[in-house]
């Protein structure tokens, strides 16, 4: 019983959303391989064979609201919602590559605050560093959500409020 309600929860979420197009697939694609280029490959593996990319919110996300998010995750269902600001917002592969390695610790089932420190704490790894990109929308909404979820990460230096993973 408890295998079918899942099974039809998860189908719920798809027909009642929209699949991302071809295009869209694509830069997907390339990010993906941009997290396999930077040695993720326990994230690389869950995006490629387990994520159900969507464009468009399911009856679930309409629900329980996303503002402001790039992508929302659907755990333990594998559903990723690529909203507009991904494939727009985002200034290139690499910094979609950080959105998805966001994601695809919720895939792995881990919450906001673990999904946020591993980025984070990985940032310079993917190339994703405060020189190329400390003004971009992507990397200022980053910091920020992460400052609010995981002070910790931004109590270094002689201030005791810089970055601790730089």
């Amino acid at each position: 019983m408890t295998v079918a309600v899942v099974f039809l929860w998860s189908r719920s979420l798809l027909l009642t959303s929209d699949a991302i197009d071809g295009s869209q697939q694509q830069i997907v694609l390339r990010a993906v391989s941009q997290l396999d280029r930077s040695g993720f490959s326990r994230e690389v593996l869950v995006l490629r064979h387990f994520a159900n990319y969507r464009a468009t919110d399911n009856w679930w996300n309409l629900y329980v609201g996303h503002p402001g998010a790039y992508a929302a995750t659907n755990f333990p269902l594998g559903v990723v919602t690529l909203y507009p600001a991904f494939f727009a917002t985002a200034v290139d592969d690499t910094e979609r590559a950080a959105i998805l390695l966001h994601e695809a610790q919720h895939l792995w089932g881990s919450g906001e605050e673990a999904a946020l420190d591993r980025v984070w704490n990985n940032k310079q790894r993917l190339g994703w560093t405060t020189e190329q990109y400390g003004q971009t929308r992507v990397w200022r909404n980053t910091r920020e959500w992460t400052m609010a979820a995981v002070p910790s990460l931004f109590q270094c230096g002689s201030d005791h409020q810089s970055d601790c993973a730089q």
